[in-house]
Parts: structure tokens; C-alpha cells; sequence
């Protein structure tokens, strides 16, 4: 099975449309397909792809190792998400093994104000 290359993004790197403007997240999988949806960030100025990665994901092998998942606990007890270049795709670190509807939501809206836009500014699309 092949294993993920992971690494920090720090949301002042992100092109800036997403604080200025309004975005829509939309997913591009469903929400029950497992511990990994992908999906697309636009808005007027542009697109970028933004996945929801369930972290505790542990069968058949982890998704994160043991530092990624603490650190996307903590962000997530202070009300922030960990942001990652998952494989080359930026990716939104999640406690949980799957993604609910409103755990989709919380973590847009955490992105949202990583990159100091007001969640309201950001609209949700999801597929079952």
C-alpha cells in the first residue's frame, strides 16, 4: 500500500482569493466513501484542490503517523485545523476516522478563518 508524503502548509501561503472573496468548497466524493474525500476550493479569482482527511484512519495501515494525528487533535481542541500537502494535494487534517455532514462543515469553516475570511463567506458542497 502506498504510503503519503505529508507536510505543514501554512495558510498565509494560500492564494489570497480565499480570504477575499467568497469560496465554495465542493466534494468531489461522497462523505461515506471513506476516511479521504476529495474535493475543489473556487471562487471568482481561481481553484484549488482541498481535501478532508480523517486522521484516525488505522485499518489497513494509518493514514497519519502518531505526531500528524496529536497535532491534528490539539488544532482541533483550539478550534483550528491542521493544513497539509497530503500527496501533493492540500488537505485538511480531521480527528475522526470518517466524515459526518457537520464535521465537513466545521472543518471548511476552520479553514475559513485559518486564512481570515469569515466562515459565512465560504459555502459548502457535498455529495452523498
Amino acid at each position: 500500500m502506498h504510503e503519503a508524503s505529508v507536510r505543514d502548509v501554512d495558510p498565509f501561503d494560500l492564494p489570497d482569493w480565499l480570504g477575499t472573496g467568497d469560496v465554495t468548497w465542493t466534494a468531489g466524493t461522497g462523505l461515506h466513501t471513506g476516511h479521504l474525500v476529495r474535493g475543489e476550493l473556487s471562487g471568482e479569482d481561481g481553484r484549488l484542490t482541498c481535501d478532508l482527511l480523517a486522521a484516525d484512519r488505522a485499518f489497513p495501515q494509518p493514514v497519519l503517523d502518531e505526531e500528524w494525528r496529536r497535532r491534528a487533535h490539539q488544532a482541533w481542541t483550539y478550534g483550528q485545523v491542521v493544513l497539509v500537502d497530503y500527496d501533493d494535494r492540500l488537505t485538511l487534517a480531521v480527528p475522526g476516522t470518517a466524515f459526518s455532514a457537520e464535521l465537513a462543515l466545521d472543518a471548511v469553516g476552520r479553514l475559513a478563518k485559518a486564512v481570515g475570511a469569515r466562515p459565512g463567506r465560504f459555502l459548502v458542497a457535498l455529495r452523498l
